[in-house]
């Protein structure tokens, strides 16, 4: 945020004159009268918010016409024409004092005459102590820092929105395939066309974080969707860098975002479990989970998503046993998903009686799939572990109804 100056305000400001201030005068229905406006501008070059601007015919002793500075710093106001002092006086200057003064301002009758307090020029910069000089000094510098950083937050917030702009693409991506082929391309075809909208997407993701988090490595934010974006490229000792990066840097912080340190260890465990290092995975999901309490059931339910893409069905079925515990409602449809994972994994146990030659679930695998009907009953997988239920000679307890065969 730009800093104004305050300290100058106190000075004892070179040219600061003694003068009895007198009723302002209401002037003649019938003078000849011409305006003037103009712009207060304090030391360090920038607009002066507040305070009045007056006119003067007798070098400062009375001031006869008083115009309000708006927050812009703007001034106007009309008086009979004339040569006049042009005065400026903060709200808290004290009585008998100005800030600043112009000698010499004509108004001439029917015009409009324009005239600045600009208390950035030298003529006035050199009146000041040797002392009030370094600290406008001072002021300028880090006003002038302050509005580079300005320049710089408002560039990356820009490329953040559209980071997030590239991310609904690549959640679409299949979509937007499939409508830029047209209704009879090739499921190969369509797959092949959206790899490659994400791959674009991903590129251009990694493009903008690499530049901004070299403008700006202190942001966590930043390394967190740079690590995002080579996940999504397959670099992934260079996403793992990248996160652990914005964890550091966020868990460091004064106040630190919660809901940045969950998402960048989420990353990371989906790394780890997409590369087979399953205690790191499940080490990271559950920092995830710690540290944005909030979203914990959908870390948790991520993870148990991502081990059954993968194949794991140990790791799927542990995973999901966590998510199902810590939500506190077990009733949560979205939990209905979990417990499919659940049985998904535990199925792969299943034996075949010799006698009847059914299928042989674990009871822990019944229970899973019993939840999920009951949780989901015409959910996407409800036909599939129907028939699961049905090959094991188990009872569907639930209000799944197949769909009639024409």
């Amino acid at each position: 945020m730009k800093r104004t100056l305050s300290l100058w305000l106190g000075m004892a400001a070179a040219g600061v004159l003694a003068l009895a201030l007198a009723p302002l005068h209401a002037q003649s229905s019938d003078a000849k009268t011409g305006k003037i406006h103009g712009n207060v501008i304090n030391p360090t070059g920038q607009p002066q918010s507040s305070g009045t601007v007056s006119l003067s015919t007798d070098g400062g002793a009375t001031l006869k016409f008083s115009f309000p500075v708006d927050e812009t710093g703007a001034y106007k106001g009309e008086a009979p024409q004339g040569t006049y002092m042009v005065v400026y006086r903060a709200p808290d200057t004290p009585a008998g004092k100005m800030v600043d003064s112009i000698r010499g301002v004509k108004i001439v009758a029917g015009q409009d005459t324009a005239q600045d307090l600009d208390m950035s020029r030298a003529e006035y910069i050199s009146k000041l102590s040797p002392e009030e000089q370094k600290q406008l000094a001072d002021l300028k510098k880090q006003n002038a820092d302050a509005l580079k950083t300005n320049v710089l937050i408002k560039q990356l917030n820009a490329d953040l929105t559209a980071v997030s702009g590239d991310k609904q693409e690549i959640d679409s991506a299949m979509t937007a395939a499939a409508q830029a082929l047209g209704a009879s391309a090739s499921k190969a075809d369509v797959e092949k066309k959206a790899a490659e909208i994400k791959t674009a997407k991903y590129t251009d993701i990694v493009s903008l974080m690499t530049k901004d988090a070299a403008l700006k490595p202190d942001e966590a934010l930043l390394w967190d969707q740079l690590g995002y974006g080579q996940a999504g490229l397959a670099q992934s000792d260079n996403a793992i860098v990248a996160y652990k990066k914005a964890v550091d840097l966020e868990t460091a912080s004064k106040k630190p975002r919660m809901s940045v340190i969950g998402q960048a260890q989420e990353g990371l465990g989906e790394i780890y479990a997409r590369t087979g290092k399953v205690p790191e995975a499940n080490a990271a999901f559950d920092a995830a989970a710690k540290a944005d309490p909030e979203r914990a059931i959908v870390y948790l339910k991520n993870q148990a998503i991502i081990f059954f893409q993968q194949a794991n069905g140990p790791a799927q079925v542990a995973a999901a046993d966590i998510a199902i515990k810590a939500d506190p409602n077990p009733n949560d449809p979205d939990l209905a998903v979990v417990y499919y994972i659940k049985g998904q994994g535990l199925v792969q146990n299943a034996t075949i009686d010799p006698k009847t030659q059914r299928i042989v679930l674990p009871a822990d695998c019944t229970a899973a799939y019993q939840k999920y009907l009951e949780l989901a009953p015409n959910g996407p997988f409800a036909q599939e572990v129907t028939g699961i239920l049905q090959q094991a000679g188990e009872k569907i307890n639930s209000s799944y109804k197949a769909s009639k065969k024409k």
